[in-house]
């Protein structure tokens, strides 16, 4: 990967690679999953205490193959285990529950000692062959490229890495792997021909999609299975009643859900916990990051982060809602508008140019262009309180902490640094003075002191 983080933790569509397996992994419902880590284990294994404290690590302190690296997996469970040991890689993000299912049912249906989860693909150059048996269907053993025959190279069924093992007869097989090969390690897939020679049946189980058994080992690889994994998670919305007007150009995470006759338009990231109700309506070109939109909002050219949009609001265009910002229903937050940690309540709106930070506003009032909420002193917030069916005017200062009560104005262009009553009108800036000559005293000949000599003039014989 070329990359300081560790190959599994790299993320694609909210969740690190890693974290895809183990959710695929996770379907199984299994007694006991364990996560073998070697290199970089102390980044994956703070990850994985993140994101998935009940998993289990097993350290494999040198990197001597994949049959010792499920080894170390074993000694972690006390070196055997009863049951079906199901083996996946941690770079194989596509790779469905589903899948690992029909894995773990054709095991048990075919009481095989071992299933290899297989794939079909259209060029299978550079992968293990699968050869089987053709009477039975048995696998007969796994060739990599370089060592099949021409006709073994015709067979486009592949070994995906991924397997079902019976517990016990795994434990016993492994002990008896040997590292006589041109890596010196010990070889997983050398097992099934210890347990193939032991008389045991080795089947397999053939995936519905090749793409799900792709490993991922670049960027570039990474980068096509973000768009396959996109792909079907938009894939599995609109069947699900969402309108995604541009597939192409929406990005979506796993945990992003929606409720039907949502509307995606066309440049739009949904991202974390975020969440659309029915009918509401996002984008374009917006990211929205674990925020909530109601029942019949449109969110329109936005930036959102833990924010919640109430049902039948509206955002935007060039809007930026920072984490604690929660719109009220049928509330408007508009144009070149910045929310920070506050409350507004149902109908109120802040329609342009303003910051509202820290701060609760009650219901239907309205906030006047160029607003400002002046919350932070240099070492503390503080909070701004405005109450309901208030008319606050355009540029206003309000210099927190700070209470507007209830139906209350304010005028235009006041600097607000006191208690407003109930009903009020604060009026807190200079009286206006005009200078009557000034521009002819102080910029004769200017276009200025001409066109208000010819207004003069005008005035005069109209007069």
């Amino acid at each position: 990967m070329k990359s300081a983080t560790p190959k599994v933790l790299h993320e694609l569509c909210g969740r690190s690679l890693v974290g895809h397996v183990l959710a695929a992994a996770g379907e199984l419902q299994p007694e006991h999953l364990v996560v073998v880590v070697g290199h970089a284990r102390e980044k994956v294994t703070a990850h994985l205490g993140d994101i998935a404290p009940e998993v289990r690590t097993a350290v494999q302190a040198e990197q001597n193959g994949t049959g010792h690296a499920v080894r170390m997996g074993l000694e972690e469970l006390g070196g055997s285990v009863e049951g079906t040991v199901v083996v996946v890689c941690g770079d194989t993000p596509l790779l469905t529950g589903a899948t690992l299912q029909a894995l773990a049912a054709t095991h048990s249906a075919d009481g095989n000692a071992v299933t290899v989860l297989t794939a079909e693909v259209p060029d299978a150059t550079g992968y293990g062959r699968i050869v089987r048996d053709e009477a039975s269907g048995a696998v007969t053993a796994i060739v990599e490229h370089k060592d099949a025959t021409d006709a073994q190279r015709s067979i486009r069924e592949i070994n995906s890495g991924v397997f079902a093992f019976d517990g016990q007869l795994l434990s016993d097989a492994l002990k008896k792997v040997r590292t006589d090969n041109s890596q010196g390690e010990e070889y997983l897939t050398d097992v099934l021909g210890i347990l193939r020679e032991a008389g045991h049946r080795v089947g397999a189980s053939v995936a519905s999609d090749h793409r799900e058994i792709a490993g991922i080992n670049n960027r570039v690889q990474l980068s096509e299975a973000r768009r396959i994994l996109n792909d079907r998670l938009l894939t599995e919305a609109m069947l699900g009643g969402v309108t995604v007007i541009d597939p192409a150009t929406t990005w979506v995470d796993v945990t992003v859900t929606f409720e039907q006759d949502a509307v995606v338009h066309p440049g739009t990231q949904l991202q974390g916990a975020t969440h659309l109700a029915a009918g509401a309506e996002v984008g374009p070109n917006c990211r929205l990051t674990d925020t909530r939109v109601g029942a019949g909002a449109r969110v329109d050219n936005t930036v959102a982060a833990g924010a919640e949009v109430g049902p039948d609001a509206t955002v935007g265009p060039y809007a930026y809602l920072r984490p604690g910002t929660r719109l009220g229903a049928k509330g408007k937050i508009g144009t070149y508008v910045e929310t920070k940690n506050a409350s507004i309540g149902d109908g109120t709106k802040v329609p342009h140019l303003s910051y509202v930070g820290d701060a609760t506003i009650g219901e239907q009032t309205n906030i006047g262009a160029a607003s400002v909420f002046v919350n932070y002193d240099g070492q503390e917030k503080h909070h701004t309180t405005i109450g309901s069916h208030c008319r606050t005017g355009s540029d206003n200062m309000f210099v927190a902490p700070v209470t507007v009560g209830d139906g209350a104005y304010t005028a235009a262009g006041s600097v607000i640094t006191k208690d407003v009553p109930p009903g009020s009108l604060a009026v807190a800036r200079g009286q206006q003075r005009n200078i009557e000559g000034w521009v002819a005293r102080k910029r004769p000949g200017s276009a200025a002191a001409k066109a208000a000599e010819a207004a003069s003039r005008e005035s005069a014989g109209e007069g």
